[in-house]
């Protein structure tokens, strides 16, 4: 067994040390295998139909859905996925009811503050994408705060799409690049993405049931795997991840070749 090891050092039951050494193992061991993705991209759906499922208010389930990102960040680091990519709110998103953007609002800084901001720790990068401007001005500075903490060498950046839409992503590329005055080419498109920097996913999850991407990386998936999985995010378990990672590993990607 790989991690069975531990057990036997009194030092390394302390969970930080722990999982950092589980992830120095898990990275080593996965290293080199084609069939481990080292960029997955997530679309966080469900939460309101989980909540309803469960009896519970709509917020509560956004609540929830937020808290999963940690135990799926952690899982993933350990796996060696070296980068995972969230769909968090959408452009589209600021057209839900004042209440339910408002209460948005208020898990985002929370969560930035007191989970993200901790993620340094546990050698994961956190990296926010999309419209910054938009939000308020003490969520951004929570965001920078949590950015500026980041790890030289983490095990896993996390990459936060907030406020994100693919489309309005491109039409911002472009425009840079006229400004700039640079010939309209993939490559100059992509240096201004904010995405810019991030891999492509090698595959796409989306939970929650429904089967689109709802103008998630349109750019950047042009040759992800999907996966469109009945499970809502708030449920939404490590063992599902590798069940994901298993037929994953099943799949021939040819990349149009």
């Amino acid at each position: 067994m790989v991690h069975a090891w531990y057990t036997y050092v009194p030092i390394l039951q302390e969970s930080f040390v722990r999982r950092y050494f589980l992830a120095i193992i898990g990275r080593k061991s996965m290293s080199g295998k084609s069939n481990v993705p080292a960029c997955i991209g997530i679309i966080l759906d469900g939460n309101r139909r989980w909540a309803k499922e469960n009896r519970l208010p709509s917020f509560e389930g956004h609540r929830r859905g937020m808290n999963n990102v940690e135990p799926i960040a952690f899982a993933a680091r350990d796996l060696g996925i070296q980068h995972m990519i969230v769909y968090a709110f959408s452009t589209e998103n600021w057209n839900r009811s004042k209440e339910e953007v408002s209460y948005l609002m208020e898990i985002f800084e929370s969560t930035i503050r007191e989970r993200l901001a901790e993620f340094a720790k546990e050698h994961i990068a956190v990296r926010f994408v999309g419209q910054i401007e938009r939000f308020p001005q003490t969520l951004q500075d929570a965001m920078r705060a949590t950015e500026e903490k980041n790890p030289r060498e983490p095990l896993l950046t996390i990459w936060i799409c907030i406020s994100y839409g693919s489309k309005a992503e491109m039409v911002h590329a472009a425009r840079a690049a006229q400004e700039a005055n640079e010939t309209i080419t993939e490559e100059s498109l992509a240096g201004h993405l904010w995405t810019s920097g991030m891999p492509d996913p090698d595959l796409i999850i989306r939970t929650g049931g429904e089967k689109r991407l709802s103008n998630f990386l349109l750019w950047q998936g042009a040759y992800s795997e999907l996966f469109f999985l009945d499970i809502h995010w708030p449920a939404f378990t490590e063992t599902d991840l590798k069940k994901v990672l298993s037929e994953y590993a099943t799949r021939e990607r040819r990349l149009g070749k």
